[in-house]
């Protein structure tokens, strides 16, 4: 499992005009099963995913399509962490220790 966490490099108005390309990249990975939590974080300097995957270079891939990181609007930084314990609802999604 990984978190993704955005950091707005770019004044907010920037931002706000490639949010609806950027909803629509959201709607694409909620839909490929990759995403499952997002959020603007709070103050409005950024925001975070959490997203599923086997594979930190296909999170990495899916990060730099964000149109916010094609733009350079915002910085990534991508934390992978393995899910042993989790909210029932999230328990397709627990790993155990390797």
């Amino acid at each position: 499992m990984f978190v993704l966490e955005l950091t707005y490099t770019a004044p907010v108005e920037r931002v706000d005009a490639l949010m609806a390309e950027h909803i629509t990249w959201l709607d694409e990975q909620y839909a490929a099963g990759v995403f499952i939590a997002s959020g603007r974080k709070s103050p409005r300097n950024g925001g975070v995913i959490l997203a599923v995957g086997e594979d930190r270079a296909a999170i990495e891939k899916i990060a730099a399509a964000d149109p916010f990181a094609a733009h350079g609007v915002c910085a990534y930084r991508i934390t992978e962490f393995i899910a042993t314990k989790t909210a029932p609802a999230l328990a397709p999604y627990r790993q155990p220790l390797p």
